[in-house]
């Protein structure tokens, strides 16, 4: 099999490097930079190589360097931003912080005659994120790229097959970025695309059928996409051995249960256990308002649940989550910066009484589960569910949760997803719900004051769920959910809607 090496040093994108690639049908292995040598590398056979970005600065002596030999052993490489630094750097290159010239965001960018951009415009828009830039490029390599404040953009030696990009072709904001991705594999490595979403599926499946024989699994289902697909993917690799557990929290969406409960329990004929935890879990909510307290005590309750349902089942061996990689890189895991905890990732306590935790889907992507889930033969419907935080509508409500509030947002949820269905819109943003925001305010019916809360809709279009923009829905749509929401559920005065991207913000608020 045809892969590709993506050598990280640190980077927030690496996965979605190793995505990218994927989606060539190429297969990406991720390798941690100080974990594999130059020898390991030639044996394995790799295709190309791609240095990863970091937060490092290259001529940093604590900064994470690799053995220079690695471009002269006859793979083709392309740096990635901290990596196009790092080949410069180890080619005798010169690398100096950017002081006031940084770049951050799309810029423009001149492509100059190279196979790297074969089909792509001499002027196109890229994502730059860096603070240090090259200065000069190393003996043997040719500019090929500029901006109007870095000199070398991107650099080739085109004899040794090394190629170094400043900016960042992997995140959807760099409009030739796939394109110029594809040349690397194809032009420059000649890979022949022959990985498919389907290699995925069945080599877990055997794998898991070998590494979980005998052994009693417990998964933590929620009904979303995520722990669905991990759901179907175990029960065909161990059947009757996987119990699945639904955790009703009474922080789900309206009628979610009992939806939840129909299909594993009818459709898919699986070990299900259903959980009414309402109480329980809004006992420990009691009072919080912190999203990061919210978060680490539902991750702790739900672990809590499944060892108290274990304890009735017996002996349970191994627990499965259905955790994506866009939840590991924003709890932190790795050298990434924490940007929230995810209940199954950074939520977890210190200590649980499962001897092995399995996350099947941890190395994916939305969209790439999504796809897999396909492959498992799950029905449309539920592939293509909206996606839903694990945390559910504690991370919806803003401040402190209480019944009252998440009967309100319910109303105002299934309202918004409603009228999103009626305009046929569903494929035309990835995600969209309402949050019931801490802000009351004035409002007037029937010639009487009125005071309640503010409801804020939500949508962002994105296939990776790294970035985000929100969606432009018609006017039309807002301002009937805005009329229905306010008439319909008591409690609301106001209804606004959310223009923020991500970057800056998270898609979910809390």
């Amino acid at each position: 099999m045809e892969k590709i090496l993506v050598l990280d040093f640190g980077g927030q994108y690496n996965q979605l490097i190793a995505r990218r690639v994927r989606e060539h049908n190429v297969y990406a292995q991720i390798k941690p930079y100080n974990k594999i040598s130059v020898d390991e590398i030639k044996d394995a056979g790799y295709k190309g190589i791609i240095f990863t970005g970091g937060p490092n600065s290259v001529y940093d002596d604590s900064s994470p360097h690799y053995d220079a030999e690695i471009l002269n052993i006859g793979i083709p490489v392309l740096g990635i931003c901290y990596g196009d630094q790092l080949m410069a750097f180890m080619a005798n290159g010169k690398v100096a912080s950017a002081e006031n010239s940084s770049e951050y965001g799309k810029t423009t960018v001149q492509t100059f005659d190279s196979v790297l951009f074969k089909d792509i415009p001499d002027e196109s828009v890229c994502w730059m994120s860096h603070t240090d830039f090259i200065t000069e490029a190393p003996n043997g390599f040719k500019v090929i790229a500029k901006t109007s404040k870095c000199p070398v953009a991107a650099m080739c030696d085109e004899e040794r097959n090394l190629y170094g990009v400043q900016f960042h072709p992997e995140v959807t904001h760099t409009v030739y970025g796939k394109q110029m991705l594809k040349n690397f594999l194809f032009e420059i490595c000649k890979c022949s695309g022959d990985w498919k979403m389907e290699n995925f599926v069945e080599n877990s499946i055997e794998k898991y059928k070998t590494e979980l024989a005998g052994k009693k699994v417990l998964l933590a289902l929620s009904g979303g996409v995520d722990s669905s697909v991990a759901a179907v993917l175990l029960h065909k690799a161990i059947g009757q051995n996987l119990i699945c557990v639904f955790v009703d929290h009474g922080l789900l969406r309206k009628d979610e249960g009992d939806f939840v409960e129909k299909t594993f329990r009818g459709q898919f004929g699986m070990n299900l256990i259903r959980v009414n935890a309402q109480d329980r879990f809004l006992s420990k909510l009691s009072c919080v308002c912190e999203p990061e307290q919210k978060r680490k005590i539902i991750g702790e309750e739900f672990i809590r649940v499944f060892e108290d349902e274990a304890k009735k089942i017996g002996k349970v061996d191994v627990l499965v989550q259905g955790t994506i990689y866009p939840d590991v890189i924003e709890s932190g895991k790795g050298d990434s910066a924490v940007i929230k905890s995810h209940h199954n990732v950074g939520g977890l306590p210190d200590v649980i009484s499962f001897e092995e935790i399995v996350e099947p889907l941890r190395d994916l992507f939305k969209d790439e589960v999504r796809k897999a889930g396909t492959q498992l033969g799950i029905p449309y419907e539920l592939v293509w569910r909206q996606p839903f935080p694990g945390p559910g509508l504690a991370v919806r409500v803003i401040g402190e949760i209480t019944k009252d509030k998440l009967d309100i947002l319910r109303e105002a949820d299934a309202i918004f997803r409603e009228e999103i269905s009626n305009a046929r819109l569903e494929k035309e943003t990835n995600q969209y719900f309402a949050v019931l925001t801490d802000l009351r305010s004035v409002g007037v019916m029937g010639d009487a004051r009125t005071y309640g809360y503010t409801v804020a809709l939500r949508a962002v279009t994105t296939d990776d769920f790294m970035t985000a923009e929100w969606t432009h829905l018609p006017y039309e749509v807002l301002e009937k959910a805005s009329s229905r929401i306010t008439n319909e559920v008591s409690g609301i005065t106001r209804v606004v809607y959310d223009i923020t991207s991500k970057p800056p913000a998270t898609v979910e608020w809390e």
